[in-house]
């Protein structure tokens, strides 16, 4: 569901008599809660995003999200540049950009962050062997979350 569409639910709650309202969609699902309460979306990826109801002009921002145990091995973290759906591959059936194992040269092309439906290729910021990838295809990142360890 795209801002602008959660923004018109949210000021048609705010508007109306109703003090709740609960939408399920392909895309996901929606809450909406008015009095000081919060609006709750679930995408299929599991990405909750937040924004008070009691200022439908305000965007949507990224709820924090659990993260698992830390990686254990040491050596240089390729680093998120921006929020959004991390991929492995260019599209569904081709091949991962980079693999643990495989020799990235600074500059290279490692995997695809998809944000408000474009498709930012991030490419590794050192040279290096990827030991261990840190994220699943499809998993929602943040800012400065870490994507793959070098050594």
């Amino acid at each position: 569901m795209d801002l602008r569409k959660l923004k018109t639910l949210i000021d048609l709650v705010s508007e109306s008599e109703i003090s709740e309202l609960e939408i399920t969609e392909a895309e996901g699902k929606v809450r909406i809660v008015k009095g000081g309460q919060a609006v709750y979306m679930q995408a299929p990826a599991a990405m909750q995003m937040a924004a008070p109801a009691a200022a439908p002009a305000a965007a949507a921002s990224a709820a924090p999200a659990a993260e698992a145990a830390p990686a254990v091995e040491t050596g240089h973290q390729v680093k998120s540049p921006m929020v959004g759906t991390f991929y492995t591959a260019s599209s569904p059936g081709a091949a991962a950009f980079a693999a643990v194992g495989d020799t990235v040269k600074k500059g290279q092309t490692i995997c695809i962050i998809e944000a408000m439906k474009l498709l930012n290729e991030i490419e590794a910021d050192a040279d290096g062997v990827i030991k261990q990838v840190l994220v699943g295809n499809g998993d929602p990142v943040e800012f400065g979350q870490p994507l793959f360890l070098l050594g």
